[in-house]
């Protein structure tokens, strides 16, 4: 038997043309000049990081980040670290899995799992997903209460109606999209960094709060808020996403071409992320500044955080700006998270229905849960169940993380654009740290 031979069971089970494109009527139709200048270049390729740099400061992170800074100081900054290095290393596997095979993250797991296997692997994601937009739809909600005075039940349900910005959105085309969601990062990077002005964090205090401790581990409720922080910022929906919108751009579709694709595609996530990690370390530094240090370490909500970020702060606009950027957040993060439920529904499935029904779908799960616990649990009941999400996904990561290292590693699938011997044993260490996170988080809440 040839080499050749032996390798086939374990390569792709259908040949890259009998795939349908990842989201079809986008594929391919953003331009990449073919020569000129690297900037050119570049600017062809920003946009799908900053689309993927949404779900690392969604509504999700604000609660977690919050909890973080209000009871632990600038403890948690480590974390928001660690997470953001992983986030930028798996982006970066997910982007290369996409313009290598031509397949995005859940084609790939069809074309190489059992039916079973997929099915579980696609619940796993659908479940993610439902708890991404769970934090979106109370985000929104608080937001809307915060600056419109609109009650919480109300604002919950009027989310349902975004259901239809992606395909207002779409319908102008891909560049247009990734404008719409770039803008809302300047707003709400503008709206941090004049509160991070206004806070004056200590400096020492922030750069010692990026070394880790250990105290992270071995204190449950530190660990908890800190596996929140993880799934709140390392999305399992991100890395099908990402899969996905790289394909948009017209690169040559030849080694040459990928190998370009491949470089461009990984600077722009990895500059997108490092905003993330400026907005993500700023609400937790904010936090850290105006309760911890205060003495209100019992802040957890998103409005009580408004109500006291001016006073503590010295700064009218302050709980404005949170206000704003949370609204920013919200709206960003829509947009994202139904063009993530379509491609993973689309790829496990092969099932195709309107971007309206899928996202009333997935949007009506989530506000269900958010009337319920705000009609018998008020705000506090939103609160915890936010920071509740976020461990969620943070659980639901290794479905997507393990899939995904596995496919980028495996030279009869990617050929010679498998990751290097060190990237892949980084690859598999990041996976086995989420796995060990999750299995200790699973216990402490068990048991403790």
């Amino acid at each position: 038997m040839t080499q050749i031979e032996q390798a086939a069971p374990r390569a792709w089970r259908f040949a890259e043309g009998e795939n349908r494109p990842s989201l079809p009527e986008v594929n391919a139709s953003v331009h990449v000049p073919h020569g000129g200048s690297w900037i050119r270049r570049l600017i062809a390729f920003l946009g799908p990081g900053y689309m993927i740099s949404v779900g690392y400061m969604d509504p999700g992170n604000w609660a977690t980040d919050l909890a973080g800074g209000a009871q632990f100081g600038y403890t948690l900054l480590a974390v928001i670290m660690l997470s953001n290095l992983m986030a930028i290393l798996l982006q970066a596997l997910a982007a290369r899995l996409g313009i290598v095979t031509g397949r995005d993250l859940a084609q790939a797991c069809r074309d190489h799992y059992s039916r079973p296997v997929n099915l579980a692997l696609w619940f796993a994601c659908e479940l993610a997903i439902i708890a991404c937009d769970l934090a979106e739809v109370i985000g929104t909600a608080i937001a809307l209460q915060l600056l419109f005075g609109i009650p919480l039940i109300a604002g919950a349900l009027i989310t349902a109606f975004d259901a239809f910005l992606l395909l207002i959105l779409m319908n102008k085309g891909f560049r247009f999209l990734e404008a719409f969601v770039i803008a809302l990062l300047i707003v709400i990077a503008t709206c941090f960094g004049v509160q991070i002005a206004a806070a004056a964090p200590p400096i020492a205090a922030v750069l010692g709060g990026f070394l880790p401790s250990p105290e992270i581990v071995t204190n449950p409720q530190m660990l908890y808020i800190a596996m929140g922080i993880i799934g709140a910022t390392v999305m399992p929906h991100n890395l099908y996403l990402h899969s996905s919108i790289v394909q948009t751009r017209a690169y040559k579709r030849t080694d040459e071409g990928k190998r370009d694709a491949i470089k461009w595609a990984t600077t722009d996530s990895t500059i997108a992320l490092m905003l993330a990690l400026f907005v993500n370390a700023a609400i937790l530094i904010v936090a850290a500044v105006a309760f911890h240090d205060t003495g209100h370490s019992d802040v957890a909500e998103i409005g009580q955080a408004f109500e006291l970020l001016s006073p503590l702060l010295g700064l009218g606009i302050a709980s404005t700006l949170f206000a704003v950027a949370l609204l920013a957040s919200g709206l960003n993060s829509t947009v994202t998270a139904t063009l993530a439920g379509q491609i993973v529904m689309e790829g496990f499935l092969r099932l195709r229905i309107p971007h309206w029904a899928r996202r009333l779908l997935t949007r009506g799960l989530a506000i269900i849960p958010v009337v319920f616990i705000t009609a018998f649990y008020g705000e506090r009941g939103t609160a915890d169940l936010l920071v509740l999400s976020q461990v969620i996904l943070s659980m639901q990561l290794p479905f997507a993380v393990i899939p995904l290292v596995r496919f980028v590693t495996d030279c009869r699938k990617m050929g010679d654009f498998a990751v290097s011997r060190s990237i892949a044993v980084l690859s598999w260490a990041v996976a086995g740290i989420i796995l060990a996170l999750n299995f200790k988080l699973l216990y402490d809440t068990l048991f403790s």
